[in-house]
């Protein structure tokens, strides 16, 4: 456990990290590459939240825009319109859960939290992907995913190369994270982006060495749920990855980790629970 504990302010809710959280995924997408985090009806969406909240979840991540490896691309206005109708549906029939609006799209993070009432963002690109995303984070100054990826969602698996891929990964986020601090923007999480421009290989290296990571003084997210670092070791379906997914959320929460962003989210406050038990021993 660290020393401190350390907060989000999501809304005018204080999350405490001193124990590690847990996020939800909610795809408002037709494609993910796990088809158990994708709903689209109105009743689905309500009984996919329900579940999550009820199983534990701190947070529940709507996402519109697939990014898996080669997905189609979506318009602004399709993600728009899936993320904005879920966001809607959640902050009505549970209002008490934190809600994060997974976009790279400026224009739909401002309209997420300004209008519907998104608690935070979640932006696999960093700001490389809408050079007006920074801007809006130090202007609404709402909890924010910095999170790693070399390239795009389509071309990230087209030989990704690092010399080496933790002390690249901090070289390439440091300057981001001088920049939000400078302008006093207060929660910022740290994501190195697990299967993002990384081969299975540099995965493996980035949960091994997570803890590095601390040297950013930011929570620290992990997502690798049902992921193909997963799957594709184990000559699986992400269907079928559920079990390594709970070995490696274990071993990212002894190295360190503050947030798992999950697909099965009773099955991460277990691993919590029992890693927080560990750790008192």
């Amino acid at each position: 456990m660290k020393d401190k504990p350390r907060y989000i302010n999501a809304g005018g809710r204080l999350l405490d990290l001193s124990s590690p959280r847990v996020m939800g995924i909610l795809n408002v997408t037709p494609d993910s590459f796990y088809s158990g985090s994708r709903v689209m009806a109105e009743n689905e969406i309500v009984k996919k939240a329900f579940q999550m909240s009820e199983e534990g979840a701190d947070i529940i991540d709507v996402g519109g825009y697939s990014s898996r490896p080669y997905a189609d691309q979506v318009t602004a206005e399709e993600e728009k319109r899936r993320v904005l109708k879920a966001i809607k549906i959640i902050k009505r029939e549970l209002p008490g859960i934190i809600i994060s609006v997974d976009t790279f799209r400026s224009e739909i993070a401002r309209e997420a939290v300004s209008v519907c009432g998104a608690d935070m963002i979640n932006d696999i690109s960093a700001g490389n992907m809408d050079e007006e995303m920074f801007n809006l984070i130090e202007e609404l100054n709402v909890p924010y995913v910095l999170m790693h990826m070399q390239g795009t969602p389509v071309t990230m698996q087209e030989n990704p190369f690092y010399e080496d891929v933790v002390a690249d990964i901090l070289k390439q986020m440091s300057h981001k994270i001088v920049r939000l601090k400078s302008a006093g923007v207060k929660d910022v999480i740290f994501d190195p982006g697990f299967g993002f421009g990384k081969t299975i290989k540099h995965n493996f290296e980035l949960l091994r060495r997570l803890n590095e990571f601390e040297i950013t003084d930011l929570p620290l997210m992990v997502g690798v749920s049902r992921k193909s670092m997963i799957w594709k070791t184990l000559s699986i379906t992400p269907g079928e990855a559920l079990n390594g997914t709970v070995v490696l959320n274990t071993v990212a929460l002894l190295n360190g980790a503050d947030i798992l962003r999950v697909h099965d989210v009773k099955e991460a406050v277990e691993a919590v629970k029992l890693v927080n038990e560990l750790k008192k021993s």
